[in-house]
């Protein structure tokens, strides 16, 4: 299986401000996080992006993605009608191939030289199905998070196969049903934001929009649940983390962890120690 196009939704109410924010990246450089997500895509080899957009937003991403606008492929969400139905928008940019999924509002920091989309791409390749990246996260930012419930496979210290999807369960739901042996206690297998997907995926989220008939909100999550049973489906820990810009300072600690990890980290790290005493 091999990856030539991602797909970045950026089109939720709550979401599409977020990947116009600017930041300092790794290289001490101000950018956009739409430039550094396209960064991220490039670094994995993809040179074709569709990006979901809500209608009226094309000139505001135009901008936010500089010198990586030819890259892109503008998709229109007419109708808010949830994440699911975004991703579907691009099928007719993804057709029958499978596709590297990101989200507009989550940076990644890898823990090491190869960057977190680089590394889900060559697992998918290698495996030919769709897999999801995953973060051990605590138990209370759940409501946050699509989860899974899977098993570890042999000999494959961070890889697992899927057995269920609950988009944003309770405690009570995860301690019931999404329990992965070998994590620690209160914590589980909470989307990464980044996933590669195969077609089947596609018709599956088609069909339940069909269902839906505009009256309700479809979620990605689900259609991942019917992956699950209908055919192999895994989930991937990768060398890195996942920063939800989104969130309560979560612009913050994107910052900080991407100051952190870059060549400045040292002065950065300095100028923390002399903040400190003064709040």
């Amino acid at each position: 299986m091999k990856i030539s196009k991602a797909v970045i939704t950026a089109a939720g109410k709550n979401q599409r401000s977020l990947p116009l924010q600017t930041l300092v990246a790794r290289d001490g450089q101000s950018k956009s996080a739409l430039t550094i997500i396209i960064e991220e895509i490039l670094q994995a080899g993809i040179e074709e992006i569709g990006l979901v957009i809500s209608p009226g937003d094309c000139d505001a991403f135009t901008a936010a993605a500089g010198g990586h606008v030819k890259r892109l492929q503008f998709i229109e969400q007419s109708e808010p009608l949830g994440y699911g139905h975004a991703v579907l928008c691009a099928h007719t940019f993804t057709r029958d191939e499978p596709f590297l999924l990101l989200v507009g509002d989550h940076l990644y920091v890898a823990k090491g030289p190869k960057p977190c989309a680089k590394q889900l791409v060559e697992v998918a390749e290698a495996e030919s199905c769709s897999v999801s990246a995953v973060q051990a996260t605590h138990e209370s930012k759940l409501p946050y998070y699509g989860t899974v419930g899977a098993r570890r496979l042999q000999g494959r210290a961070t890889l697992y196969q899927v057995d269920q999807v609950v988009e944003k369960p309770t405690p009570t739901v995860a301690e019931q049903k999404l329990i992965v042996p070998g994590l620690r206690s209160g914590h589980y297998l909470c989307f990464f934001g980044m996933h590669v997907l195969t077609a089947s995926v596609m018709n599956i989220l088609e069909s339940m929009v069909k269902q839906a008939g505009g009256a309700g909100h479809v979620h990605l999550s689900s259609a991942l649940a019917q992956t699950a049973e209908r055919e192999r489906y895994l989930a991937a820990e990768l060398a890195g983390r996942r920063y939800d810009i989104g969130v309560k300072y979560g612009l913050l600690t994107a910052q900080l962890a991407l100051a952190l990890s870059g060549p400045d980290r040292d002065e950065v790290l300095t100028n923390l120690v002399e903040l400190l005493p003064q709040t």
